[in-house]
């Protein structure tokens, strides 16, 4: 291929750069391996010279599809094989979470919901490709059925299927559920703030936290009663706090910890009184993989991560 002719195509492809950036990380969950695929992209756009390629940005958005397809198909072989030898993710020290790429920071921040990465994490992959590339950026169904091998009505009941999982069964009513989501929300924004009096606001008097072995500390207790005495170790997880997010666990509302879109600590409450009155911190990773754990806000969630 002639300099011009890769001038030209590199040319091109930057400006469907963003966009397929934006398509490999919400089906990656991280920007490493989505910057491989936009890469891979390249590479084999190189290799054709453009040659035979109609719509460009299709054609690259294809090539990344099934480069996340085959990524996220051999990450799962890899789990599988890993899941007896699991260890507990570990809290990132004092100030770790602040070293993240700023791109990636301002990825997580403003572009993608952690919790929406988390439960994304936990869909097969076809269900992944398909609910990603249909819901999240219109991919007709027509499209992305040779991605999959599989016939577009297959790929219409893979994107429904995962719509379910992202979205949650059946829960509360949606009062009760509103209640619910306004405590969690102003115990989150007060831990974020250090702001005791509103952390201690958010809590029953009697509230009682239990720890599992997985998250405890070596030395510190497994349980914590009253809501002040809860309040200064909340407090000091502050640092932790915006990575820490509001979801559905089994169907109530809590939060989850999940820097870089990974699942490391789930908070899930039992609420009272318009309170919060019991809590179970969870690390232990066979624990967290039972959970029920889906995206707050219906389609809006879903829709503001586009």
């Amino acid at each position: 291929m002639t300099s011009g002719k890769n001038d030209w195509l590199a040319e091109q492809f930057e400006k469907h750069r963003t966009h397929l950036r934006a398509v490999a990380y919400r089906m990656l969950g991280s920007q490493g391996e989505a910057d491989d695929a936009v890469q891979e992209a390249w590479l084999r756009l190189s290799r054709t010279g453009g040659e035979g390629i109609e719509n460009l940005g299709g054609w690259l958005t294809t090539v990344v599809a099934r480069v996340a397809l085959d990524a996220l198909r051999s990450r799962k072989t890899r789990r599988e094989e890993a899941l007896d030898d699991e260890p507990a993710p570990a809290l990132p020290s004092p100030g770790q979470t602040a070293s993240l790429d700023p791109e990636q920071e301002a990825i997580l921040a403003d572009s993608v919901s952690l919790a929406l990465l988390v439960v994304l994490d936990r869909l097969d992959p076809p269900e992944r490709v398909a609910f990603v590339m249909h819901d999240m950026f219109s991919t007709p169904f027509e499209e992305i059925a040779p991605i999959l091998g599989r016939t577009p009505v297959a790929v219409r009941k893979l994107a429904s299927r995962a719509r379910e999982r992202v979205r949650g069964g059946p829960a509360l009513p949606a009062h009760d559920l509103s209640e619910q989501r306004k405590t969690v929300e102003a115990f989150l924004a007060a831990m974020r703030a250090g702001d005791f009096n509103g952390i201690v606001a958010a809590l029953d008097p009697n509230v009682v936290v239990r720890i599992d072995e997985a998250a405890a500390r070596p030395g510190a207790p497994r349980e914590v009663h009253g809501a002040e005495a809860w309040a200064r170790g909340a407090i000091a997880f502050s640092q932790y706090a915006r990575f820490t997010q509001p979801a559905l666990i089994d169907g109530s509302v809590g939060l989850i910890f999940a820097p870089g879109g990974r699942l490391i600590r789930v908070l899930k409450f039992t609420h009272a009184n318009g309170r919060i009155a019991n809590v179970k911190i969870i690390a232990d990773p066979a624990h967290l993989r039972q959970l029920d754990l889906a995206v707050l806000g219906n389609a809006g969630a879903v829709d503001s991560a586009r």
